[in-house]
């Protein structure tokens, strides 16, 4: 094994670590839960992230808050201390910018690059 395979090889091992260091927070009624993924789907009462049940038998009014950077949001309503890279398909969204689509009722947030399918939309200041 030469030097520069055990450099790859160590920086491999090194990558692995920090993607393991690099975490999100989503607060689910309170409740703070660490996740690695972006992707957030709540279906009935359960919540997924990157399609892992984070939290299930939720009863009444949920309420999600995300911080960090989402790739893609599916839910009734929520706010986002970060950006949506991609789409968002809920009943009230409040984020920064969002990449892609919104499909929603009511929107407040800041630059969105797609369309926007609502009955209200606001822009943050």
């Amino acid at each position: 094994m030469t030097v520069f395979d055990k450099m790859e090889k160590w920086l491999d091992e090194l990558l692995a670590k920090i993607k393991n260091w690099i975490m999100n927070i989503i607060t689910v009624n309170g409740k703070r839960v660490e996740c690695s993924g972006r992707n957030i789907k709540v279906v009935e009462d359960k919540i997924y992230v990157d399609g892992k049940l984070i939290e299930g038998n939720l009863t009444g009014t949920v309420k999600i808050q995300f911080e960090g950077d989402l790739a893609n949001l599916d839910c009734t309503s929520a706010e986002v201390n970060g950006n949506v890279q991609g789409n968002v398909d809920c009943t009230s969204i409040r984020c920064g910018d969002v990449a892609g689509d919104i499909d929603a009722t009511s929107v407040r947030c800041e630059n969105v690059q797609g369309d926007i399918d609502a009955v209200t939309v606001k822009r943050k200041k």
